[in-house]
């Protein structure tokens, strides 16, 4: 009896699947990314791979020593790791905590960013240069005597 229950129950469960959380099991590749605008790329990996890989290229324009190089280079690196790696797409994901659709993404607008800041140069600070330091009251000694809250009104009377 236990058997015809499970035999008659499998089939309903597998079809409750919201398809945009459906998987094609051999593969791992997504129907959807449920991102409003960003579609599934059938060869994200291998895109995010050429996308990182990219971003390290066009990083040559940036002085080694500036911490903006340092930091994209740094999270470039490990993204890279973790696609290399024989781990599963989904494992991949897990690990980054991204879709690989939204990291090359974020590759694209690095990429864009990339030439801005070669060309706005925030690592070069002239020398002697100072910022103005302005220090504000904290907002409780800013009222010399903060108002008494209200007592409370007596309970009715009955």
């Amino acid at each position: 009896m236990l058997r015809t229950l499970a035999s008659h129950l499998v089939q309903p469960i597998r079809w409750q699947c919201h398809p945009a959380f459906s998987l094609i099991a051999s593969r791992g590749l997504k129907q959807t990314t449920g991102i409003v605008g960003l579609d599934v790329d059938p060869k994200a990996r291998e895109h995010l791979g050429s996308k990182l890989q990219d971003i390290l290229d066009a990083l040559k324009v940036i002085p080694e020593d500036a911490q903006y190089r340092i930091n994209v280079e740094a999270v470039v690196r490990h993204r890279q790791q973790a696609v290399s790696s024989e781990a599963s797409d989904q494992e991949v994901e897990a690990q980054l905590e991204l879709q690989l659709e939204q990291l090359i993404k974020e590759c694209n607008e690095e990429l864009w960013l990339i030439p801005k800041m070669a060309e706005w140069k925030p690592w070069d600070v002239p020398p002697g240069h100072t910022i103005p330091m302005t220090e504000e009251e904290p907002v409780e000694a800013a009222t010399p005597n903060p108002p008494t809250p209200a007592a409370a009104p007596p309970p009715p009377k009955m």
